[in-house]
């Protein structure tokens, strides 16, 4: 499929329904919530990953269109897909991020973000400027009418003025009627036009140039 056709990439249904779309990014970004309420310090992180499974469940999700994660510490600098080092607990000065995309009447859900305990600046900082970078990435394709490459140039170039490091392995993708991914399998970092509302998903994960922590944030574009 050539990434320029963006008739075939965008292709929905013709039943398709925005409303349900925003009704299952509210509700993606609710099990986050609920996940990080249940998160303690001094839990390991494979328990953690019990709670968000279960959390999906609980909320009535059939199945997923990606492996729900969560990542404490040392292992929020993992590339999506990658296996955590096992027995990594979450301490009292920390960071974890939330990464879950649940599946709801036929609609991919999907929402992600980073948690903070204690009052270390540098990991609030970091946990700050991930959603900082995303919403700067969503204002620009509001205002600017930008492209995917475009967004994710804007991405890379924030985060190394803030000081970080952006993973451009992490590079958006379309959501939407599962699966999603017959349409378009690859990143939006890599579409050359503009990309429509309801589609798409921002995806923002940073990480110290240096020390072994980083911030992962996701929103789509409405």
């Amino acid at each position: 499929m050539s990434t320029q056709d963006a008739s075939v990439i965008e292709k929905t249904s013709e039943g398709f329904s925005k409303g349900k779309v925003l009704e299952n990014r509210d509700k993606a970004k609710l099990a986050v919530k609920r996940i990080a309420e249940q998160i303690e310090v001094g839990m390991l992180e494979e328990d953690a990953n019990l709670i968000v499974v279960n959390t999906l469940k609980e909320m009535g999700a059939q199945q997923a269109f990606h492996k729900p994660y969560i990542r404490f510490g040392s292992n929020t600098i993992k590339t999506f897909g990658a296996a955590s080092e096992p027995g990594v607990r979450l301490g009292t000065d920390d960071i974890f991020f939330i990464d879950v995309g649940p599946v709801w009447d036929g609609y991919e859900g999907d929402a992600g973000d980073t948690f903070v305990t204690g009052n270390n600046p540098e990991l609030k900082r970091c946990a700050d400027d991930a959603r900082l970078i995303c919403e700067s990435v969503a204002k620009m394709w509001k205002d600017n009418h930008s492209n995917g490459i475009e967004l994710y140039e804007h991405a890379q170039k924030m985060a190394k003025e803030k000081g970080w490091v952006l993973n451009l392995d992490l590079g958006g993708h379309r959501l939407g009627e599962f699966p999603s991914s017959k349409q378009y399998e690859g990143p939006l970092s890599e579409i050359p036009f503009h990309p429509s509302s309801y589609l798409w998903m921002v995806e923002i994960q940073i990480h110290h140039p240096e020390q072994e922590f980083g911030a992962f944030y996701e929103d789509m574009l409405i």
